[in-house]
């Protein structure tokens, strides 16, 4: 009679076997694809127009089944173990992966071989790797708090004398890496790195600092004339829970970096700051207002990103100082200053240069504190706006004596009405000289006997002047402005 053989299917191998032919048995098939419902019968399926049978046999783990016989194993693995097998971050260390040669069809920037000196590590007190830069055979390393130069398919080989000689080295993808002087980085900004030539550019926020390196080394440029500005507003960008930003670039048009300091609140576009510096002056010589997401140049032009889009700079199709579809004007503030040791009265205001330049402000310099009523006062003079020459223009209605605007009083009269001479409210033009009184728009205060209007200009040892564009003249234009100048006199000759 028939033996009964139970196998164990967990020490077996369950192999399958697909032949072409057209056997009947498919009744053995259960509907799932390749298991059958007998082990040992036959399972039948179509694959596309062809049909195709599969055989299903049983084969022992153990060598010829004997018992105690050699048993198949997975054999050799390797392995490593690490005692923290979670990731981590590296911050001041830098990896490199295998070659990448197009030519050749030979990438390996996937391939990073731990038996192989791939990393190379800088001082971490010195914060993160924020920006890496090649140039020429060298490669820039900007860190939070330092800068450093490595080597790059090559090393340095020293002297006994200090003197250092890069030599090639097959194996050295890194070389040595070597620390510039001075005690500065790129903070966590590289958002404010632009480069030109050998010129780099970049902001140490943390030092309250602006910083070129080019081959004299690294020179903080903030101190020509800004070091005051850029301490108090590095001081503050960072308030609040949003960070600042500090977007650079530089602008090819114009040859100048430009900078725009963005601060908490740049989500509502209204707390920034856009400036740039000329390497021909030595100086930061305009601010600007627009507010970019970043800043580039390509060829001979200059552009930004604003909320994805891209605009392009210094066009001749845009008014001037229309930045992002928004209308601007441009202003000049300066100091009249001259005798600094006598108190003076400046009754005028002149300038030379293109129409349509009005003052929006002239204030002098405020007095000591005056106390009244238990505070401590603070007084200054200052002045009506003085309106430009197409602004301030008038005539008088013979009709009724009343003052009637440009805009009007050639619709009423006509351009050329006779009889009619024009009048200036603002600046009026003598011998190609834009000149205007100084009308006083102080409130007389009780130190006073008379003051506002009843006496002429204002008193002060020193004036801030604001010089702006109106919105008539020429809109969009260009407009020069050569030099601005007051008349005054000494007060009692203190």
């Amino acid at each position: 009679m028939g033996a009964v053989i139970e196998v164990k299917y967990f020490n077996s191998f369950l192999l399958k076997k697909i032949t072409e032919s057209t056997s009947p048995h498919s009744n053995l098939y259960n509907g799932s694809f390749g298991i059958p419902t007998a082990i040992g019968g036959w399972a039948r399926y179509n694959n596309g127009n062809i049909n195709t049978d599969v055989s299903w046999a049983i084969e022992e783990s153990r060598i010829r089944g004997g018992f105690n016989n050699t048993t198949v194993d997975f054999g050799v693995r390797a392995y490593t173990t690490t005692e923290e097998p979670e990731g981590f971050i590296r911050g001041n260390t830098l990896i490199y992966s295998g070659i990448f040669n197009s030519r050749t069809g030979i990438n390996q920037t996937n391939v990073f071989s731990v038996g192989e000196d791939i990393t190379k590590s800088l001082d971490p007190v010195n914060g993160t790797v924020q920006k890496l830069y090649a140039e020429d055979t060298n490669l820039i390393i900007f860190q939070e708090n330092k800068i450093s130069r490595a080597l790059i398919d090559k090393d340095a080989l020293y002297s006994a004398e200090g003197g250092s000689t890069a030599v090639n080295a097959l194996t050295t993808v890194i070389g040595q890496i070597v620390p510039y002087a001075g005690e500065f980085g790129i903070s966590r900004n590289p958002e404010s790195f632009a480069v030109y030539g050998y010129r780099k550019y970049f902001t140490d926020r943390d030092r309250n600092v602006v910083l070129r390196l080019s081959r004299d080394g690294l020179t903080p440029i903030s101190n020509y004339g800004m070091y005051d500005y850029f301490r108090d507003t590095f001081n503050t960008i960072d308030s609040g829970e949003l960070p600042g930003r500090l977007t650079g670039g530089w602008d090819m048009y114009s040859k100048q970096y430009t900078l725009c300091l963005q601060g908490p609140q740049t989500l509502l576009d209204s707390n920034f700051a856009t400036l740039s510096f000329d390497e021909k002056v030595l100086g930061w010589t305009s601010f600007y207002s627009y507010n970019p997401d970043q800043i580039l140049s390509l060829r001979n032009n200059t552009y930004t990103i604003k909320d994805d889009k891209l605009y392009k700079h210094y066009s001749q199709t845009v008014p001037r100082n229309n930045f992002y579809g928004k209308n601007n004007i441009t202003s000049v503030t300066f100091v009249f200053n001259p005798s600094p040791n006598y108190s003076k009265t400046f009754k005028t205001i002149n300038y030379e240069g293109s129409s349509g330049w009005k003052i929006l402000g002239f204030f002098s310099d405020k007095t000591g504190a005056i106390e009244e009523s238990g505070l401590d006062i603070f007084v200054n003079d200052s002045t009506t706006q003085v309106l430009s020459l197409n602004e301030g223009e008038y005539v008088i209605n013979p009709a009724n004596g009343e003052a009637v605007l440009p805009s009007s009083y050639q619709s009423i009269f006509g351009v050329n009405q006779p009889g009619l001479p024009r009048l200036y409210a603002g600046f009026n033009r003598k011998e190609n000289k834009y000149v205007a009184n100084l009308i006083n728009n102080t409130s007389l205060s009780s130190a006073e006997v008379r003051g506002g209007r009843d006496v002429t200009g204002i008193k002060g040892f020193f004036a801030t002047v604001n010089i702006a564009t109106d919105g008539v003249t020429d809109f969009g234009g260009a407009k020069q402005l050569f030099s601005v100048g007051s008349n005054y006199t000494i007060n009692n000759g203190y």
